[in-house]
């Protein structure tokens, strides 16, 4: 709501800042059911607060996906797509039977709503080419994110269908 620096006011500012945490709040409201991927956020312990680090969700996922241990992912979960997939999944309410785990195919799809960087893409490239070597990524995303694009992004009044311009 601010066209110039020459029209910003404290109040307008104030506005616009309290719009930006609240829709950070939303975010991570939004991820709290999460058991796994709740937080990006590591804050280290009492005594080492030094420790505390920064580990962006799509690392988090991809890194799941293509972990060797193979446990069975928590917040991941497989659709069945087929008659066996069905069958297993049926069968899976009254005996053990593994679910398939998203690491087991050849190709995996990754589809990133509300935008992925440059950056971020090479890191999936790179996390993939090291853990699971011979596996085919396809990154697509609603929006390729640009720094600038992003912040604009936080000033968007309607963050789902955003200006044109970005």
């Amino acid at each position: 709501g601010c066209d110039s620096s020459l029209n910003l006011t404290s109040q307008k500012a104030t506005v616009t800042v309290d719009g930006i945490f609240r829709s950070l709040r939303d975010i991570a409201r939004v991820r709290m059911h999460m058991k796994q991927f709740n937080s990006i956020h590591n804050p280290g312990s009492n005594t080492h607060q030094a420790s505390a680090s920064y580990k962006p969700l799509l690392k988090q996922i991809v890194e799941e996906i293509c972990n060797p241990d193979r446990p069975d992912p928590v917040d991941i979960e497989h659709m069945s797509s087929g008659l066996t997939d069905l069958l297993k999944t049926g069968f899976s309410m009254f005996m053990k039977v593994n679910r398939p785990h998203p690491g087991d195919h050849p190709l995996l799809i990754i589809f990133m709503v509300g935008g992925v960087s440059v950056s971020e893409v090479k890191m999936v490239k790179d996390l993939v080419a090291t853990r699971k070597p011979g596996t085919q990524v396809i990154v697509l995303s609603s929006i390729l994110l640009t720094p600038h694009s992003a912040v604009e992004l936080l000033f968007a009044p309607d963050r789902l269908q955003p200006d044109s311009h970005i």
